[in-house]
């Protein structure tokens, strides 16, 4: 493999930053994390800062709104990871800019980190979202920078822990609502998992300008068949409320931000099956639990036994 790349991560003190700039310095690789001053002496992230420092991580001073910032970064690294927010997408044209201002980067990751926007079609406000993130991929293409796409599917921390509830903090002991039949199949990936895998290909030339895909075999579940897993592990069997499509949409279009956008995700994931009704093809992606055999990802069943301890 030769030398290992040099990584700077931007928007690395994020939700899923922290654990790609986690997997970056424990794989070995010089890692760098883009930072305001702010966040610096940020006392709410000084535990992260903490942790980032003691395993090695350099701290580079920027903005996404500080061109010469961003393009002194970029000098220093191989390889150019964003994981910025969703309201922050389309600032990275600007990261794409510097990127080829510098005209040294191997490989430049935008933040994707969910379904695949090529494929799926969601309902508003998904839609926008999803929209920026493809209008970002068009942008890289164009400019002919080598990339790769991470379609993580659903971060199984966010989903599985109230086992995609609206309103719970812990998965459920009583009743289950499920959007439409509860039949479409949809991947839960642990985070560690996504920063260890999209790690793992930034110096694989087979991840080279594809999307990889973490779909796991065995975390790939219908809403019934997570529900039925659920039930097993607590021994007792919940009554399930089928929400039809019409009403979900209607829900939809009826709740403030954020739950619209979460009701439109799981309408696109648990109604429509955008993240499993169509097959990887080798001329555009890759898996990758397929390419990382030795990879010993967390399970959908073994994530959940830490919860069943908390029902009384």
């Amino acid at each position: 493999m030769g030398e290992k790349s040099k990584i700077l991560i931007i928007g690395g003190t994020g939700y899923i930053g922290k654990f790609i700039v986690e997997a970056s310095a424990k794989s070995g690789h010089p890692t760098f994390a883009l930072v305001r001053e702010s966040t610096v002496s940020d006392r709410v992230k000084a535990k992260l800062i903490d942790g980032f420092r003691s395993s090695g991580v350099t701290f580079l001073h920027g903005d996404l709104n500080d061109h010469e910032s961003l393009v002194k970064a970029i000098k220093q690294v191989d390889v150019v990871i964003s994981t910025i927010g969703s309201m922050k997408l389309l600032d990275q044209v600007k990261i794409i800019a510097a990127i080829k201002e510098v005209g040294n980067i191997k490989r430049f990751f935008p933040s994707e980190f969910g379904n695949d926007v090529d494929h799926s079609n969601p309902v508003e406000p998904a839609k926008t979202v999803y929209a920026m993130k493809a209008q970002i991929r068009r942008t890289i293409e164009a400019e002919g920078i080598p990339h790769t796409y991470v379609s993580s599917n659903y971060f199984a921390g966010y989903f599985l822990p109230k086992l995609a509830q609206p309103g719970l903090s812990a998965p459920p002991r009583d009743k289950a609502i499920i959007p439409g039949d509860g039949n479409p199949k949809a991947v839960f990936s642990e985070e560690h998992d996504i920063g260890t895998y999209t790690i793992k290909a930034v110096d694989d030339p087979r991840t080279l300008n594809k999307i990889l895909y973490i779909k796991p075999p065995k975390n790939i579940y219908s809403f019934n068949e997570l529900v039925s897993l659920w039930e097993k592990k607590i021994g007792k069997t919940l009554e399930r409320i089928y929400v039809p499509e019409d009403e979900v949409l209607k829900q939809i279009q009826e709740s403030p931000f954020p739950i619209n956008m979460i009701l439109a995700l799981h309408h696109s994931v648990f109604v429509k099956g955008f993240q499993t009704n169509f097959e990887i093809e080798p001329s555009f992606g890759v898996e990758a639990s397929e390419l990382y055999p030795d990879i010993k990802y967390t399970t959908v069943d073994e994530y959940l036994d830490q919860f069943v301890c908390e029902i009384i």
